[in-house]
């Protein structure tokens, strides 16, 4: 599967602020950048700095006024997809150091508050069928709302409404995943079949060795996503992270499949 992407952002800053960017695909193991441009107008300062976990990379800006970005990529993926649920959880003893923050709470994901209702719903299922059973029920008895959350609703907030978007669905099934001792986080992807198109967030679970994408929305498949960044949940992610006021004018994000 091979993806061609094409993203591009028009924002106004009224004073000269420093800006974090996350738009560009990451060149690790099962996706291959194929053809890669990022163009940034203007800026006063541009310097890559490597991104959480050193998956991807962020860009640091200095800019002011009118600032647009267009982004174009071909990605090429090669990633295995596996059946999460005849995965092994690894015990918490075992976890390698890199998983072992994303068994903890975060702004967004208070697993420590789900602890009594995962053992109660999920405590019977075992090994990567929990993981399984907690997407099916993300998905079960959440609707997606568009401007049913802000930018402080977290995953309790969301388990609460029953309403959200990507980015809620991702934090509850991360919460979940969590209170049952199996690291998770959040993947910034880009990915065929959303609706509407736009920069998504998936879960991402450690699972039998490995990192698994898990999206509870049910709008894309782990086979066809390019991912961009992880963390711990939205707030280490976002595509722009502006240290001062700034305003949208517009943006667009387009993700095809790539005709050979």
């Amino acid at each position: 599967m091979t993806l061609k992407i094409h993203v591009q952002l028009d924002y106004w800053f009224e004073q000269p602020c420093d800006a974090l960017l996350q738009v560009e695909a990451a060149a690790i193991p099962g996706q291959v950048i194929e053809q890669a441009h990022i163009t940034v107008t203007p800026f006063d300062h541009f310097a890559r700095v490597p991104a959480q976990d050193h998956i991807g990379e962020r860009i640091w800006l200095r800019v002011a006024g009118r600032v647009l970005v267009d982004y174009r990529a071909t990605v090429a993926i090669e990633q295995r997809v596996e059946d999460c649920a005849g995965l092994a959880i690894v015990p918490p003893h075992r976890l390698p150091g890199e998983a072992v923050p994303y068994l903890l709470p975060s702004r967004y994901c208070p697993s420590n508050q789900f602890i009594d209702f995962v053992e109660t719903t999920f405590g019977a299922v075992e090994g990567g069928a929990k993981i399984v059973a907690m997407r099916d029920w993300v998905a079960g008895h959440l609707s997606y709302v568009p401007g049913s959350s802000d930018t402080d609703t977290t995953a309790a907030d969301t388990f609460r409404a029953r309403a959200g978007v990507c980015r809620d669905y991702a934090h509850l099934m991360i919460a979940l995943a969590r209170a049952a001792d199996i690291p998770a986080r959040m993947a910034s992807v880009y990915a065929l079949g959303v609706t509407p198109p736009d920069f998504h967030a998936v879960a991402e679970v450690f699972l039998d060795g490995g990192w698994h994408l898990i999206d509870p929305t049910g709008m894309a498949r782990s086979g066809e996503m390019a991912k961009i960044g992880i963390g711990r949940d939205i707030g280490d992610v976002a595509f722009l992270t502006a240290f001062g006021q700034l305003r949208m004018n517009s943006q667009s994000v387009s993700v095809e499949t790539a005709h050979r």
